[in-house]
């Protein structure tokens, strides 16, 4: 079954007209927060059924409003509907109760804390980077649980998002809006070594790529990336050194470290980025020619052997200008025989002993 509606976000200052979703005890949103809109009549346009429901369920005509994008909803119990998406900054009239729940003005920055669907969040998001017209499609599991997601017909990255030990809370999130949020998520680190005659060890560093949404031209870890939904950590490893390195790799080539969950809030490109990383720490010794990389372009500029004691200085903020965990490489140099070993705080589902830094409990 199909159908279309629309559905806009009013604002007024730095406010946004919320409808809380309480009275029909049928409905696919109840208890949730929405916008306000509805269903087609037949025969409307997306502009012609946008005035009539907001002036139906607010009272207000609206005098100023923007078509941002459509989303396609798949809610995974045969229902695919396809919403035009507004927003409006300008209105007259008088506000009427609503017969579908409560109206409430919500401060914007508050709205991330009410109950309101993940795939909102993301549309909802793209609404406050102000981006153009889009193409949004949500896939649902029939039980509330975000499957997939696309953007102008790409993937968008979905992360299982954890409790404070590291198990599923059993949300699943988008990657911006999990930055946005500093939701805890599963992240692998591969650390590509090889032996030498002054520490003991180079570490393979890897330069970001300019155009990376965090820490773009900073030197980082050989290989990394998210775990995404439903995927492995060790999976999640493998995967980063053959798409960022080109390096094929099996399981037994990786040596668990350790996990460290870290909290980091910085800002790019004008945005709060609020990074909360439950990191799984992997060493891979398999000799690696610089003639075996194939570079990733999109993720990865450069790389570069480093001594180990290099990059702790340059952790320390001397050198290359880099984002490089300075914990995290006095674990690795434990593991490597270079630090002495630290203290060890077991979690069974962990690939190796947990170590807590920067701000998440």
């Amino acid at each position: 079954m199909e159908s279309l509606s629309t559905l806009c976000y009013i604002r007024r200052g730095e406010s946004c007209l919320m409808l809380h979703r309480t009275v029909k005890k049928n409905d696919c949103n109840k208890d949730k927060w929405i916008g306000v809109g509805g269903h087609f009549e037949a025969g409307e346009s997306p502009e012609e059924c946008l005035l009539r429901e907001v002036k139906e369920e607010t009272g207000y005509t609206l005098t100023s409003y923007r078509y941002r994008g459509i989303v396609t909803f798949v809610s995974g119990d045969g229902v695919t509907e396809y919403m035009s998406l507004f927003t409006a900054d300008g209105f007259t009239g008088e506000p009427v109760e609503c017969d579908e729940g409560k109206l409430e003005w919500v401060p914007v920055d508050q709205i991330w804390n009410l109950n309101i669907w993940e795939g909102d969040k993301i549309f909802f998001r793209l609404i406050e980077e102000d981006a153009p017209f889009f193409s949004l499609k949500l896939v649902y599991d029939g039980k509330g649980k975000l499957v997939t997601a696309a953007l102008n017909g790409e993937p968008l990255e979905l992360f299982d998002i954890l409790n404070a030990d590291g198990t599923k809370s059993g949300v699943v999130r988008e990657r911006g809006v999990a930055h946005r949020e500093g939701s805890l998520h599963a992240t692998a680190h591969v650390w590509l070594v090889r032996p030498n005659e002054k520490s003991g060890y180079d570490l393979l560093l890897q330069k970001r790529s300019r155009d990376k949404d965090s820490y773009p031209g900073c030197y980082d870890i050989s290989a990394a990336g998210h775990v995404g939904a439903g995927e492995g950590c060790t999976e999640t490893a493998l995967r980063e050194l053959s798409e960022e390195l080109g390096i094929p790799a099996a399981e037994k080539d990786l040596e668990p470290v350790g996990v460290l969950k870290i909290f980091h809030e910085e800002t790019f490109y004008g945005r709060p980025f609020r990074d909360a990383e439950m990191s799984h720490i992997y060493v891979c010794r398999r000799p690696v020619g610089a003639e075996e990389m194939r570079l990733q372009a999109s993720e990865v500029e450069d790389v570069v052997w480093t001594d180990y004691r290099e990059c702790v200085r340059m952790a320390d903020g001397s050198g290359l200008p880099n984002c490089l965990e300075k914990e995290e490489l006095k674990l690795l140099g434990a593991h490597l025989g270079i630090e002495e070993k630290t203290g060890k705080i077991p979690l069974d589902n962990a690939d190796g002993p947990i170590y807590n830094i920067g701000e998440i409990e």
